[in-house]
């Protein structure tokens, strides 16, 4: 049983800044790309950052140079540090990892509980 466990969600004014958290346990065997996407009421899922087992990063273009995902593989937690925070980043954010739970097992995509962020204007 794999679990992603989120926290760092909350209320924060524009400009300001929020640090998401994402924890991965249970049975891993490896953990490759890590991710974080958002959702609003009535509009689809959408990438926000990846970062692979690597480290190469990837972002949703209305974020980067506000947004900064990193990884600690030690941890098997992936961070998104979010700076001048706008009311359009209000959305509820989900963490995504795609995890091999044996040497034997193909890679299953996994996906957290989800943590509200809102920012007032």
């Amino acid at each position: 049983q794999v679990q992603l466990v989120e926290s760092g969600g909350g209320l924060v004014q524009a400009g300001g800044s929020l640090k998401l958290s994402c924890a991965a346990s249970g049975t891993i065997f490896m953990i490759n790309a890590m991710g974080w996407y958002r959702q609003t009421p009535g509009k689809q899922r959408e990438l926000v950052a990846a970062i692979s087992s690597a480290g190469r990063t990837n972002y949703a273009d209305s974020v980067k140079g506000r947004f900064t995902i990193s990884r600690d593989n030690a941890k098997n937690t992936v961070y998104l540090q979010m700076n001048s925070l706008k009311p359009e980043d209000t959305a509820v954010y989900y963490c995504n990892a795609d995890i091999v739970i044996d040497y034997l097992s193909r890679e299953y995509d996994y996906w957290g509980q989800g943590t509200q962020v809102t920012v007032s204007s």
